[in-house]
């Protein structure tokens, strides 16, 4: 069991219990799955960009990325149904803990000018979004192999009923938030 895992039994539930006054532990929030996504607009151009995308996903996340396709076509943007424009990957379990833990403590300071996180991009169900203009802040990635800088969207999917429940779930877990 990872280390984050340990901490969210033994620290976490017993604080959301007292806060949000659970009467069951299976009541209390937990991380469902995080979801990884690296959308490429110029890959409807030059789709070698997608390989490089899809192994760099491969090795931030450790696990195989799925190539997205286009479910629309938009003649304005030259763009057919079926065009592959991303990849993605949905980590569940360790590995989603694992990956949690990385994003919050080794990624997400490496981050220039690094302020918090905005605590405003909730859905309304508990689950948060963020994007990531540079993918070079996490570790794996060796900078002088890459061809260019892609950006990168991470949601982290709860099981929290509403935002402000999500939010200390995350807050407790260590994301670092602006306020």
């Amino acid at each position: 069991m990872s280390a984050l895992k340990t901490y969210y039994y033994n620290e976490v539930i017993p604080k959301l219990m007292e806060t949000f006054k659970y009467k069951n532990t299976m009541q209390v929030p937990k991380l469902s799955k995080l979801v990884l996504n690296i959308g490429l607009g110029e890959a409807i151009q030059n789709i070698k960009l997608l390989d490089g995308a899809t192994e760099e996903l491969k090795i931030i996340a450790g696990q195989q990325p799925v190539v997205t396709r286009a479910k629309k076509s938009i003649a304005a943007f030259k763009l057919r149904t079926g065009m592959p424009i991303g990849c993605m990957v949905i980590l569940r379990r360790n590995r989603m803990y694992d990956f949690y833990q990385k994003l919050v403590n080794i990624a997400l300071p490496r981050v220039r000018d690094f302020r918090g996180l905005p605590g405003k991009a909730f859905d309304g169900h508990g689950n948060y979004t963020l994007g990531i203009k540079e993918h070079i802040i996490f570790p794996e990635i060796d900078y002088d192999k890459i061809d260019r800088i892609k950006g990168l969207n991470i949601s982290v999917v709860t099981t929290a009923q509403t935002d402000k429940e999500g939010k200390e779930l995350l807050a407790l877990l260590g994301m670092p938030f602006r306020n």
